[in-house]
């Protein structure tokens, strides 16, 4: 399946988005989720179902001063 990851095209072989951020090494990190402009909580990740074509957003919190 194609999708855009960060605005980046991949291919992945993943269903949901939890099993993505699996794949991209993001398991387990403290991140924000958007597939296609729609913030997607932590604990929907598991439920949300992927299409071709989908954008997804990873955001890791910065901290500074």
């Amino acid at each position: 399946m194609r999708l855009q990851l960060n605005g980046k095209p991949i291919n992945a072989q993943t269903a949901t988005l939890a099993d993505l951020l699996a794949a991209q090494g993001f398991a387990g990190a403290r991140v924000a989720t958007a597939v296609n402009g729609q913030f997607v909580a932590a604990t929907a990740r598991a439920n949300h179902a992927l299409s071709d074509g989908d954008q997804i957003e990873i955001l890791a919190p910065m901290q500074g001063g």
